[in-house]
C-alpha cells in the first residue's frame, strides 16, 4: 500500500488550544518508553498517535531487543559486555557509525531492558536456543510470544497504568518554531478539525520514511519495488521538518530489509531457520548468494531471483526451534510451510527440480566455507525436510534526523536545537550508510535507548 502523501511544515508561533511539558509524537515501542521515561522524570507527558490505537513498526516485528551484560544474560551463562557489542554493532556496519552513538546503544540497553523489567514487570527472557548474524553473542530479549505486538500492548498498557495520555487519530504535519526553539504542534484530528498543543519539549517518535514511495525511490532506488512490510503511517515527516528547520540528516539510504518473508501469505519467517543450517534456493533449485551474511541484505539478493522469489529449505528440528515465534505458528496455520520425507517429495511439493534441488543439498560442505564463503558448522539437515516460498521485503529506514547522545536533535552546523529530540526511525540509527550494515535487533534498540534518553531529557 502507498500511503498517503504528506505536507510537513514548520510555521511561526501561534494561539494554542493547550500546552503540555513534553509532547511526544507517535506511539510505538520508542514513544511509549519516552513516555514512561519523562513520566518517572516528573515531567507532564502527552503522546499524539496518529492510528486509532498503538502499534507503529514495533507491531510487525518480533519484538526482540539487543542487550549486552544483562542479568537474563548471566543466569544463561552467557560473558558479554557493551563494548563486546559495541563491537559487533560496528563491524557489521564497517565502522560507518558515529562511535559515541554505538557506545551509547551498547551501554543502555542492557538497563533499559531490566528498567521495563523490573519497573514495569515487562516479562522479558533471552532468546537461547540460536544465534543471530553478527552477533557474537546470544543478546536477543523479548516477551515470550517473540511478538513486537505482544510489547506493544504491554507498553501501551503500562503507560495507561502510569497515568500518561495517548490521545489516538492525531497526526501531526506542522512543526511551530521560533528560529530553533520549538513552541508546539498542529495536529489534524480523525474528524478532519486540527489542534493546536504548545509544548516545552518536543520528542519525534514518529518513524521513518518507507512508506512514502517517492521517498524510498530517491534515497534507495535498488529496493524500491520491494515488498513494503512496515507501518502505512512511515511517511517521512520527521526528514521534512528537518529540511525546513535546517537540521542534519544522516544515511538517508539506510534500511532494514529481510529476505525471509512467505509468499504470498506475507508473513514474516523468523532467521533461525537460516541460521540453525537451513539455505536458500532459487526457483532453478540452485543457491545464489552466501545466507549467512544476515537477513537484511537478503532482501536485495531475492529480489533479483527469477520471479523476486525463493525457497528457504530446513528440517523438522528447525522448525521446532521456530515455532516460539508466533508468526512462523501462523505461516503453518496458513499452509504456507511444505513438508516431505524426501528430497525428491519436496521438489514436487515446492514445483522445483527434483534432480538440481537433490544436487544443491549433496554440495553443502560438512567443514569449511563453500562456494559463496558460508560455514554450516556440521549442521546437516534430517527428514523430514521443510520449505517456504519467500520474497524480499522493506521493514523500516534507518537514516534520519543526526542526534546527540542524548537524543537531543543536530542543526547543520553541528549545534544542538534546545528542545528537540528525535529517536527511533525519525533518528539516524547505527545501521551504516546501506542495508548491509544492519546488525539484528538494530531498529528497537535505537528506539528503547533513545527513547528512554528522549524522555529523561
Amino acid at each position: 500500500m502507498t500511503a498517503p502523501k504528506t505536507d510537513p511544515k514548520v510555521l511561526p508561533p501561534r494561539e494554542t488550544d493547550f500546552d503540555i511539558e513534553t509532547l511526544i509524537v507517535g506511539a510505538g515501542a520508542c514513544g511509549m518508553v519516552a513516555a514512561l521515561a519523562a513520566k518517572e522524570a516528573g515531567q507532564e507527558v502527552l503522546v499524539l498517535e496518529a492510528d486509532a490505537v498503538a502499534s507503529g513498526s514495533t507491531a510487525l516485528s518480533a519484538g526482540l531487543i539487543p542487550a549486552a551484560g544483562t542479568r537474563f544474560q548471566k543466569d544463561a551463562g552467557i560473558d558479554d559486555s557493551p563494548e563486546i557489542f559495541a563491537g559487533d554493532i560496528q563491524a557489521k556496519a564497517k565502522d560507518e557509525n558515529h562511535q559515541a552513538l554505538v557506545d551509547t546503544l551498547a551501554r543502555g540497553a542492557g538497563p533499559t531492558i531490566e528498567w521495563l523489567a523490573e519497573n514495569y514487570g515487562l516479562p522479558f527472557s533471552l532468546v537461547t536456543d540460536f544465534d543471530y548474524p553478527g552477533h557474537s553473542r546470544r543478546r536477543m530479549h523479548g516477551l515470550p510470544s517473540r511478538s513486537g505486538q505482544e510489547l506493544v500492548d504491554c507498553l501501551r498498557k503500562t503507560c495507561e497504568d502510569q497515568g500518561i495520555d495517548i490521545i489516538y487519530k492525531r497526526r501531526v504535519e506542522t512543526l511551530l518554531a521560533d528560529g530553533r526553539r520549538i513552541t508546539g504542534v498542529q495536529a489534524n484530528r480523525g474528524d478532519g478539525g486540527s489542534e493546536t498543543i504548545g509544548c516545552e519539549r518536543l520528542i519525534l517518535a514518529c518513524n521513518g520514511f518507507g512508506g512514502n514511495r517517492d521517498m524510498v525511490r530517491q534515497y534507495m532506488p535498488e529496493i524500491a519495488g520491494a515488498l513494503w512490510f512496515g507501518h502505512e503511517g512511515n511517511r517521512g515527516e520527521a526528514v521534512g521538518w528537518a529540511e525546513a528547520l535546517g537540521a542534519s540528516t544522516r544515511h538517508l539510504g539506510a534500511y532494514q530489509g529481510h529476505g525471509n518473508v512467505a509468499h504470498p501469505n506475507g508473513i514474516l519467517i523468523t532467521w533461525a531457520v537460516i541460521t540453525e543450517g537451513g539455505f536458500q534456493v532459487n526457483t532453478a533449485g540452485q543457491r545464489f548468494w552466501n545466507e549467512a551474511q544476515g537477513y537484511s541484505e537478503a532482501a536485495r539478493h531475492v529480489l533479483a531471483q527469477p520471479g523476486s522469489v525463493a525457497w528457504t529449505i530446513f528440517d523438522a528440528r528447525i522448525a521446532g526451534i521456530a515455532r516460539q515465534f508466533a508468526d512462523f505458528k501462523q505461516a503453518e496455520a496458513q499452509g504456507a510451510i511444505r513438508t516431505a520425507d524426501t528430497i525428491e517429495n519436496l521438489a514436487e511439493a515446492c514445483n522445483l527440480d527434483e534432480t538440481t534441488l537433490a544436487e544443491t543439498m549433496e554440495a553443502l560442505p560438512q567443514t569449511g566455507p563453500d562456494s559463496f564463503g558460508r560455514t554450516f558448522c556440521g549442521q546437516t539437515l534430517e527428514p523430514p525436510y521443510c520449505a517456504v516460498k519467500v520474497t524480499g521485503a522493506l521493514f523500516h529506514t534507518q537514516g534520519g534526523l543526526e542526534v546527540s547522545e542524548n537524543a537531543q536533535v543536530l542543526a547543520t552546523d553541528g549545534s544542538l536545537f534546545p528542545n528537540l529530540y528525535a529517536a527511533g526511525g525519525a533518528a539516524c540509527g547505527v545501521s551504516g550508510s546501506a542495508d548491509s550494515g544492519y546488525l539484528s535487533g538494530n531498529g528497537l534498540l535505537a528506539a528503547v535507548v533513545l527513547g528512554r534518553r528522549a524522555g529523561l531529557g
